[in-house]
């Protein structure tokens, strides 16, 4: 069959566009950052205008790349940062607000209240989530609190939330379709994962009138027709994955036990579970992997906030870099005698340990410490949060885990030392795929498959194709001692003084 797969990849720092043909393959792509705005301490929030903006320019890009015109296009998935919210008017489709991004942590107080009137197990039981600012639903309460007038203009259904990828269907389709998909449903705190539905009264408890919800979907399904006068055709959106469950599908870990990690802004790990709900006694979250005809297939995950956001602060705050890329050399020249460890707790610590307050520190510093050793730290950190994250996951999903062997996706894969040294610290192997970029893999693959133009999840499995593995080579008790000493650096973080607003300690 010939056609094309037009497959959106709408991140936390830019957007990417790629075109893939009948064979899986890129023929096309483009790329675009956008602003990041800090408006207060643990403040981020992005223009969704602007993120609108980088799509459509990104998507002619791409085409042009490609060398095909947009009506050759046979079909749209899209995937996205999750958690990130936008409100927007019904009427006009202008956002109301800046989005508020998944790195947020204004709600933090509110979150403690809560927590202190003893609701989290409400919510976990629900959800499968923790009470969180990372998740949307306190995020979008704090806009109906905030903005003038949003509260009455949504309770008479006047105003539309949705996560960054309702946006972008809403803009895509000239403002005919207000949807979203099971898996970003999953992350609002307002969905109950089990039932596949909001739940009214998690809705009473965060005071979010229903009118403003999207309608929910399967993963691979039918989410409107582009406005030829928006895009310049009519093409079908056919599929949508949150970011992370995209990098699930990417990777074809459609099998229980099988275990992915994307290393991006953040890091994230999640365990296909299969239909079994597995809820977690290590702090980790039960979320929907994907949804298909139907069927829910769940996991467990652990959420990173700082992975390459460390790098990029390298860069762009410590001035250590003028490239990302230039990390891994970096980091090669550091003195092995010197053991310095960043905690990258810039936006509080995720998995296991949620705390929102805690903020980032150095440890072992030296006379002798400089721009390599930090470098290092930064790479190191990364392959720590994972450790911690797998142990726990090993820890719930008990003896049906047999040898760990991760799926690894992501801008930092691409660094042959921050892999080796991923496998060393984990004990166990790391494969690398072919196509580094998974997550938009992923979501291209649900638009093909439902398209017809692709396989099916079998053939899809098949397909997948490995670049190369890393099996650990360093010594165990080097191992050992480092995540004893990062352990203990961790800790040190979390006994920082919690309540003083606006510390960054």
């Amino acid at each position: 069959m010939s056609g094309y797969i037009l497959a959106i990849d709408q991140g936390t720092t830019s957007t990417r566009s790629m075109i893939f043909d009948a064979d899986m393959r890129v023929v096309g792509s483009a790329g675009q950052e956008f602003k990041q705005f800090f408006p207060d301490s643990g403040w981020v929030e992005h223009d969704a205008d602007e993120i609108w903006d980088t799509v459509l320019t990104t998507i002619h890009k791409a085409v042009s790349d490609a060398g095909i015109g947009i009506a050759d296009v046979t079909a749209i998935g899209i995937t996205n940062q999750r958690e990130t919210i936008v409100v927007w008017d019904r009427e006009t489709g202008k956002p109301v607000h800046n989005a508020i991004v998944w790195q947020d942590r204004r709600t933090a107080d509110l979150c403690e209240a809560l927590r202190e009137r003893g609701l989290e197990p409400l919510f976990t039981e629900k959800t499968g989530l923790l009470i969180d600012p990372y998740f949307s639903g306190t995020k979008l309460k704090w806009m109906l609190d905030n903005v003038d007038g949003l509260r009455a203009r949504a309770e008479e259904g006047q105003a539309c939330f949705g996560t960054i990828d309702s946006w972008l269907i809403y803009k895509l389709t000239g403002g005919q379709m207000h949807v979203t998909d099971a898996t970003n449903a999953s992350r609002t705190l307002l969905y109950d994962i089990s039932e596949n539905r909001f739940d009214d009264e998690l809705l009473g408890i965060l005071s979010i009138p229903r009118a403003m919800l999207p309608e929910v979907k399967d993963c691979a399904a039918d989410f409107g027709v582009t406005d030829a006068n928006v895009l310049g055709a009519t093409i079908p959106i056919l599929g949508v994955a949150g970011d992370q469950q995209a990098a699930v599908i990417g990777n074809a870990c459609f099998q229980p036990g099988m275990l992915k990690s994307t290393y991006g802004t953040g890091c994230f790990a999640l365990l296909n579970t299969g239909e079994d709900r597995v809820v977690s006694s290590n702090r980790l979250l039960t979320t929907i992997a994907y949804r298909l005809d139907g069927k829910t297939t769940y996991a467990l995950e652990g959420s990173i906030f700082i992975a390459g956001a460390a790098v990029q602060w390298l860069r762009d705050e410590m001035g250590f870099i003028s490239k990302s890329s230039e990390a891994e050399e970096l980091a090669k020249t550091a003195d092995p005698h010197q053991r310095v460890y960043l905690v990258p707790a810039f936006t509080g610590l995720g998995a296991p340990h949620w705390d929102a307050q805690a903020r980032g520190a150095v440890f072992g510093l030296t006379r002798a410490t400089g721009p390599a050793e930090f470098a290092r730290a930064a790479l190191e950190s990364v392959a720590f949060q994972t450790y911690d994250l797998l142990e726990a996951m090993k820890k719930d999903w008990g003896d049906r885990q047999e040898q760990t062997v991760l799926r690894v996706d992501g801008g930092m894969v691409a660094s042959d030392w921050t892999m080796q040294r991923l496998a060393d610290i984990l004990a166990a192997p790391v494969d690398r795929p072919v196509v580094l970029e998974t997550t938009v893999l992923g979501a291209a693959w649900l638009a093909g498959s439902r398209a017809g133009l692709w396989p099916d999840q079998a053939g899809f499995q098949d397909a997948w194709q490995k670049d190369r593995r890393f099996e650990p080579q360093a010594e165990g008790h080097e191992c050992e001692r480092a995540i004893a000493e990062w352990k203990d650096c961790v800790s040190r973080c979390l006994q920082q003084p919690q309540k003083v607003s606006g510390a960054n300690a």
